[in-house]
């Protein structure tokens, strides 16, 4: 332990630490989100929105070449997570172990976000396979580089439980924030395509975003001093040693196996909105960028209830529910276009019953996998948080590389308004994911973790039932 107590990091600086979520929210979701529909578009009666640029249909028996990038892209950010996390849990630079990191990494994921979507040859050709490949792992390599140490800074940016779960609930807005503005590029592409191909009006919005995330991500590493505002605690465990010493810890292991499975869920809804919307409704492709909008301004609304709600209730009990409640969105996303209601009101209702849950996970993961990783260093004197933060996100990306690898597949099954059964299936699927998380979830021993922490804070009976609901 350290001889004396880190300062309590003042809010202005804690919107700059948020602020830097935005940045890499905002950076991330054009890889993330938007390479599928950009390389196999959706198609609006024989015409899809762009161009082809590389081959389109099955190899390997039921896989696509996009398919596979973005998988292997979520492979190697899960690989290379545990490793530098390690390396900051380690690094003894007077810099600062976790801001060293984020300083490096931003410019060249905010570039390489960009390089993405452009292909060298502008026809179907093997070169853009090869230059899409190299890119998409170059950009994983540095986005793990500023997003693995960036939450590992959370556990040590704040003190104790329940600045945790404030921290966890800025950056969740900000993250929302980045996600709803990246969800324009739709409609900013089609304001672009009055004056220019769709192509180049994709690029130039892809393009604006990256710059605007490139300057939030500068600002934690500006402005928070890493010296002053945590606690000196290197750990002395090799990554493999600490990796595995990690996932012994019961409560981590079925925490983040639970957290997979929610985040391939995620990852076809944030993927197969756009088809829902204009497949499945039958509605402009303009209207998915209108509906991401409503889903994170309801999100909004229950930020700050959730944080309330989960300091009576406890955040296992809170995120139970949320499991509950998005699983019944995908209830709702097969038999989309059927109800007899108008199609825009179905598609409302898809982003309202979503935004409870959406918010609910937002808020609450970080906040536990910070709580365990705090809990786990005073039962061992090993404080690797990066670790804890690095296998988390490590299991959560191998959940979106799943969701990347199934969901380009299962849209080959059909994903045109004559023959959509492929698009409605991805609803099936995700609901099966939903009920295993949900499962694995309640094996999770939360009373157990905030026991631990009531010793090193001394936090008072009543702090504690407070925490613990």
């Amino acid at each position: 332990m350290a001889a004396y107590k880190a300062e309590t990091l003042p809010l202005w600086k804690k919107i700059m630490y948020a602020l830097g979520q935005f940045g890499w929210s905002l950076g991330s979701f054009s890889v993330g989100n938007l390479l599928v529909y950009f390389y196999l578009p959706p198609e609006s009666g024989q015409q899809a929105i762009f161009p082809p640029f590389i081959y389109q249909g099955y190899v390997f028996g039921v896989l696509t070449i996009i398919g596979l990038i973005f998988a292997f892209g979520r492979l190697w950010d899960a690989i290379t997570d545990p490793w530098i996390a390690g390396l900051s849990d380690r690094s003894t630079s007077p810099f600062g172990r976790r801001r060293k990191f984020l300083a490096i990494g931003a410019f060249p994921f905010a570039v390489l976000g960009v390089l993405a979507f452009t292909p060298p040859v502008k026809e179907v050709h093997i070169g853009n396979v090869i230059w899409l490949f190299i890119v998409v792992t170059l950009f994983y390599w540095f986005m793990t580089m500023y997003v693995t140490p960036f939450f590992a800074w959370m556990s040590e940016l704040g003190h104790n439980p329940n600045e945790r779960l404030f921290l966890s609930t800025l950056i969740s807005i900000t993250w929302a924030l980045g996600f709803a503005t990246g969800s324009q590029a739709p409609a900013l592409q089609t304001v672009f395509e009055k004056t220019m191909p769709s192509v180049q009006a994709f690029q130039l919005t892809v393009g604006i975003f990256a710059a605007v995330s490139l300057v939030l991500m500068y600002l934690p590493v500006i402005f928070i001093d890493e010296r002053r505002y945590c606690e000196p605690n290197i750990s002395n465990e090799g990554t493999f040693q600490a990796v595995m010493s990690a996932f012994r810890n019961r409560g981590f292991l079925y925490f983040t196996l639970s957290d997979l499975t929610y985040w391939t869920a995620l990852t076809f809804i944030t993927t197969g909105l756009v088809y829902y919307v204009t497949i499945l409704l039958g509605l402009e492709k303009s209207v998915y960028s209108q509906l991401m909008l409503v889903l994170f301004a309801l999100s909004f609304i229950f930020y700050v209830p959730v944080n309330l709600i989960a300091r009576k209730l406890g955040k296992k009990r809170l995120l139970s529910i949320a499991f509950i409640l998005y699983a019944l969105v995908f209830v709702i996303v097969f038999p989309l276009g059927k109800w007899p209601v108008s199609h825009m009101v179905q598609a409302y209702a898809v982003v309202a019953f979503a935004s409870l849950p959406l918010a609910i996970f937002g808020i609450l993961p970080n906040a536990i996998i910070a709580d365990i990783a705090e809990a786990d260093g005073i039962n061992t004197g090993n404080f690797k948080a990066g670790i804890f933060f690095g296998a988390r996100t490590f299991m959560s990306k191998v959940g979106q590389m799943l969701g990347a690898l199934i969901f380009p597949s299962m849209l080959l099954l059909g994903k045109t308004s004559e023959n959509d059964i492929g698009v409605r299936l991805t609803g099936v699927v995700a609901f099966a994911f939903c009920a295993v998380g949900l499962l694995l979830f309640l094996k999770y021993n939360e009373k157990e973790v905030l026991k631990t922490l009531a010793t090193k804070e001394e936090l008072s009976k009543e702090e504690l039932e407070e925490i613990s609901g």
